[in-house]
């Protein structure tokens, strides 16, 4: 098969495009055909720290295709669904950036005949973030659902990218208000067209005011991309009991926090990961995601907000190269042929 691998830290250029035998699944495995491999922040900066003690990595968690064969103890019928697949490289050496991939069968998740497996492989790392990133606050829900956030007002900074975009499609679907800043007017497009109520750049004018004014009562949640350089826009418009979940440190690695108006706003700060944040929360996660999948809640595509950028899988390099700068949108890499 043809695979992406590297076997030693450092930059795009170590990724090689090479021939590897198709692997074979394992009890509690399946290996799934891959169709669109997804890429991730996480997959450079794992690439950066090295191979994690394995001789080989192929990398990137997200993708989806089809299970082709499946391993002891998981039910024969799987085989021939289409899936979206998240995680596939957390701990192990076997990613989605290859024609197969063999990963636990609790890390597949079926995609509906109606959706594209680009929707599925943009799924995994953001979507699940974005649920966690709106299930920590302490009035809020465990879970989302249609009306789980009815009522509640939801801050999506950085709403034009990747995860920013998944906050605001799956709050819109759980019934909150939901406002979104954005650095310029075509970010500002993109937020509106991923379901964004209101959409402020907050490099014009007095966000803090622009926010207070949409929500008197103040923000319940703030699903933050930048903490370090929004803390005191996230404090000045959280209203008391709230929550901002920071999900990246794209503003800075410290921040100077404001003691006093965190205590008198009993504001909480969650900070958020998706590998460490346990095994229920994970599962509430894949279950609500997957529900709004089937509800058509979470497209992708310029139209809604992510546009697409396509590499080939023997330029996976210049993939992660435009994550790495920062490109608007969601990095896929077509493994296997598309058909038109």
């Amino acid at each position: 098969m043809r695979a992406i691998i590297y076997s030693e830290p450092g930059s795009a250029d170590v990724l090689r495009f090479v021939e590897r035998a198709v692997p074979e699944p394992g009890a509690g495995e399946v290996r799934v055909r891959i169709a669109v491999s997804g890429v991730n922040p996480t997959d450079w900066q794992a690439r950066r720290s090295g191979a994690a003690g394995f001789p080989e990595i192929t990398p990137h968690l997200d993708g989806a295709g089809t299970i082709d064969a499946v391993g002891e103890g998981v039910d024969e019928h799987r085989i021939g669904q289409r899936v979206w697949v998240f995680l596939a490289a957390a701990g192990r050496p076997t990613g989605t950036a290859a024609e197969f991939a063999v990963v636990p069968a609790d890390r597949t998740v079926p995609l509906p005949d109606d959706v594209g497996f680009d929707v599925g492989a943009a799924l995994g790392v953001p979507a699940l973030t974005a649920h966690r990133a709106l299930t920590v606050a302490e009035d809020g829900p465990s879970r989302l659902a249609p009306g789980a956030l009815d009522g509640k007002v939801v801050l999506a900074a950085g709403g034009a990218g990747a995860v920013g975009h998944a906050v605001i499609q799956l709050a819109r679907w759980a019934g909150a208000t939901v406002i979104s800043t954005v650095s310029s007017p075509e970010k500002a497009r993109l937020a509106t067209a991923a379901g964004a109520h209101h959409v402020i750049d907050y490099r014009a004018g007095a966000p803090a005011d622009v926010i207070r004014a949409l929500a008197p009562d103040g923000v319940d949640i703030v699903a933050e991309v930048a903490f370090a350089a929004n803390v005191d826009l996230d404090l000045a418009v959280l209203r008391p009991r709230g929550t901002i979940a920071v999900y990246a440190n794209d503003g800075g690695a410290n921040v100077e926090l404001d003691v006093m108006t965190s205590m008198i706003r009993n504001a909480r700060m969650q900070f958020v990961v998706l590998y460490t944040a346990g095994r229920q929360a994970r599962d509430a996660a894949v279950e609500a995601v997957a529900a709004a999948v089937r509800a058509g809640a979470l497209p992708v595509g310029d139209e809604h907000g992510l546009p697409l950028l396509r590499f080939p899988l023997e330029h996976t390099a210049d993939a992660h190269r435009a994550v790495e700068g920062h490109a608007v949108g969601k990095v896929l890499v077509d493994v296997a042929p598309r058909r038109c």
